[in-house]
Formats: C-alpha cells, structure tokens, sequence
C-alpha cells in the first residue's frame, strides 16, 4: 500500500531574490496542491498559500475567487497530466494504460483522490475548469473511433472510472494497525472482533494483508472489460 505523505511535511515558498519573482496561475496552483499532498485539503487556504508563495494573500485572488476554485485548480493540475491517446486503435489497451496512471496519479497525491471524487459533484459539467474535462474527451473520441454508440461510449467511461475511484479508495485505506506484527490477525487488528459475529473477516485476516493494489487493478479490469464485452457493448 502506498505511503502517504507526513501532515508535517515543510511547504517551501516561492524562492525570491530581491524583487519579487513573479507568479502565474500554474505556481499558484502547483503550489497549493504542494500543501494538500502535504497537509490534505483541510491545511490549504489563502492565508497558507500566501506563507508558501510569500505574497498578501488578497493578491492571490486573481488567480482563484476562494477555496473551491482553488480546489478545482487542484483538481485540474492533477488530472491534466493524465493522457489519452484517442487515436490508439487498441481501445482496450488504451483503457489499461489510462487506469494504470490514474491510480499512480492517485498514489502520487493521495490526499487529491476526495477531491477527484467528490468535487465535480458539486459543479455542473459545462462550468468544470477545461483541464478536467479533456481526458474525459480524449476517452469518448478513443471509443467512438472503436465504433462505440455514444451512448456505449459514456456508459463504459463511467462505468471505468467508477470502478477505478472505488479501487483507488480501497487501496489508499489504511487497513495495518500494527505494522510490526508478524501475525496477520494482529497486524490488521481484526482480533478485536468477535468470532462469532464476524467469522469470514477474521479467516480471510492473510488475504487482506497481503493486498497488493496493481494485481486488484488487474483483475478488476479485466472483470469490468469482460462484462461490458459480454453485455453486447462491442464497437459495430
């Protein structure tokens, strides 16, 4: 399972020498997803960006009206390094690599992983920064060039990427409790939990501490390609 950053990780503010160095949107938003790897979500407003930038915090508007702009930059800085090549012929190997590096992005900044998954529920699709409806694009033309219907189109993309925010939030929990034991039950905690009420969990204490998140990615693909190929959403 992938380490998550220290909460007490030191943020570094935009060097300065003499004049001030001047700032764009992309510093602005490299930097505050900085803080949230380091201190998650809850570490970041315009006060702490200001500290790390070494600018007036009222300066750092023009670049976001308040938090949930910042946040949705964030959310757009990550998810515009994930690329989709729509021209790929292979749609289903295309898929695979545009999973794997979703869940390395994820792993990479795992205190971002709430932010995919919850902040565009509270934005209205056409209102979304573009940066976070590209890859989305790039996967409907991808499909549709495989002779996907739109409508197959989107139903496998939602159904792949809902698939892919459950993997990823499973794999990021933090199931060892003590991560010195050498006895699966203990390590997991899972002895606290009374036998008789809970007897599948307990015996499957080996299975579970020895999860390994790239082979569940795997077999979870392979499962939910399979399926959509079996439900008659080939390309015509």
């Amino acid at each position: 399972m992938a380490e998550t950053p220290s909460k007490h990780v030191r943020v570094e503010p935009f060097p300065v020498t003499g004049r001030e160095a001047p700032i764009n949107r992309a510093v602005v938003l490299s930097t505050a997803l900085a803080i949230i790897d380091a201190e998650g979500a809850e570490g970041l407003s315009m006060r702490r960006l200001g500290k790390a930038l070494d600018r007036n915090p009222m300066t750092l508007y023009r670049y976001a009206a308040n938090k949930a702009a910042l946040l949705d930059g964030v959310v757009e800085t990550v998810l515009e390094q994930l690329v989709v090549d729509s021209s790929d012929p292979d749609w289903r190997g295309q898929l695979h690599a545009v999973a794997y590096e979703y869940r390395y992005l994820a792993l990479a900044h795992p205190h971002v992983v709430p932010l995919l998954v919850t902040r565009p529920l509270s934005t209205p699709l056409g209102l979304r920064p573009p940066g976070t409806l590209r890859y989305l694009e790039a996967i409907l033309e991808l499909l549709i060039r495989a002779g996907f219907t739109p409508e197959d189109a989107l139903h496998i993309y939602r159904a792949v990427f809902g698939f892919l925010n459950g993997h990823i939030l499973n794999e990021l929990q933090e199931i060892v409790e003590n991560p010195e034991e050498t006895d699966d039950l203990l390590r997991l905690g899972l002895h606290r939990l009374p036998l008789a009420e809970f007897p599948r969990l307990r015996s499957m204490a080996t299975i579970m501490a020895h999860y390994d998140g790239q082979d569940e990615l795997e077999r979870g693909l392979a499962i939910l390609l399979e399926g959509l190929a079996t439900a008659g959403l080939d390309p015509v």
